[in-house]
């Protein structure tokens, strides 16, 4: 603004004033048009990831059957590209040191089982079944909550929803052509392990006063140590040499190698748009982009390929979902971190952040 003397006219004075006001108003227009297409991007963005995420996997494990170098390849992908970004200034992650990682060892094996388990639930089940069991999560965590933890007993509400869950999971699991020991075996290991994840993980963090891209870089780098240990319990090792020796003029798949590249570059965008998008938008608002994504990934994986559920099915996993959503509605705006509900990682993102959608952020199931 002008130097304002005593010599100057009031009339000159005021239309000095309004001028440099509305300069102010046109940079904050300015501004707020700037933010308001960032906060989109990063919307859209996490909504790209989340709903895509689950389909990309099962679409990388068919084409890259090895689950545990499959798993291993994305902790590799999200612990160095957090220590990366960190290193260009693009983010900050607590600095690795063997003291908390002792402590935090437990919670990252944890989190290696939720994963190894899901990834092999995708193996042999469809998306479809992943969602079903995926959305009982938070049955089972209000359950142990309040046996274990000594929460109180969900609300009449709350309750209702859960039912609503557990009858669209039911329904679906009797309706379900393709049934197969295998998988639901899986299945059950997938939910007994999320739901250890999210209830002991929600203790572990808090205590640890880890932040966030600190969760993300100890997670996967601690559980990319311990996948060798899988790959020999599991055997995968062997069957690895074997299809390398026998294909050894021709081992690579472009195919193959482009489904697992997306799988681990999404896990890792998860993590950042998750985590974006939480800062940028309300919780209300980053729930209700989380439920939409569910109904993405169902609309997509049916559309894309035959590998989903009958008509019934869907119908059934859509009745799931919709118990999601009421429980979602019944815990908002309660204080305290409801059940089921995820730390920010959270991410499958693989996670991994939903992932609901936040567990399928990368950094606390991302893959998820």
């Amino acid at each position: 603004m002008a130097p304002v003397g005593r010599n100057i006219k009031p009339e000159t004075r005021l239309a000095l004033v309004l001028a440099e006001a509305e300069n102010i108003i046109m940079d904050l227009t300015k501004l707020d048009s700037k933010q308001y297409y960032a906060t989109s991007s990063l919307v859209v963005g996490y909504a790209l990831c989340s709903s895509l995420l689950a389909v990309i996997n099962k679409f990388a494990i068919t084409m890259f059957n090895y689950p545990g170098l499959l798993t291993a390849l994305q902790y590799l992908t999200s612990a160095l590209g957090v220590w990366v970004l960190g290193k260009l200034g693009f983010l900050h992650h607590d600095s690795f040191n063997f003291e908390t990682a002792k402590k935090f060892l437990p919670a990252a094996t944890v989190f290696y089982l939720a994963i190894f388990t899901n990834t092999n639930l995708l193996r042999h089940a469809n998306v479809d079944t992943f969602i079903v069991f995926r959305s009982l999560t938070p049955l089972l965590v209000a359950i142990a909550d309040t046996t274990f933890r000594k929460q109180p007993c969900p609300s009449k509400f709350t309750f209702f929803s859960l039912v609503v869950i557990l009858a669209g999971a039911v329904g679906y699991v009797m309706t379900d052509s393709a049934f197969n020991l295998t998988a639901y075996s899986w299945a059950l290991a997938y939910l007994v392990t999320i739901t250890t994840e999210m209830v002991y993980i929600k203790h572990m963090v808090t205590n640890l006063g880890l932040n966030t891209w600190g969760f993300v870089f100890y997670n996967n780098l601690l559980s990319l140590m311990m996948a060798p240990i899988f790959w020999i319990i599991t055997g995968e090792y062997t069957d690895v040499f074997t299809a390398y020796g026998s294909h050894s003029k021709n081992w690579f798949d472009s195919v193959a190698f482009v489904a697992v590249a997306l799988s681990c570059v999404f896990g890792l965008l998860i993590s950042f748009f998750g985590f974006a998008a939480r800062k940028a938008i309300s919780a209300t608002a980053f729930t209700v982009t989380g439920v939409v994504n569910k109904f993405l990934t169902v609309a997509i994986n049916v559309l894309i390929w035959d590998k989903h559920a009958s008509p019934l099915g869907l119908v059934c996993l859509l009745l799931t979902l919709v118990g999601g959503i009421l429980y979602q509605q019944s815990v908002t705006g309660k204080g305290p971190i409801p059940h089921g509900s995820a730390l920010p990682k959270q991410a499958s993102v693989p996670v991994k952040v939903d992932s609901g959608d936040e567990n399928e952020q990368s950094g606390l199931s991302g893959k998820n």
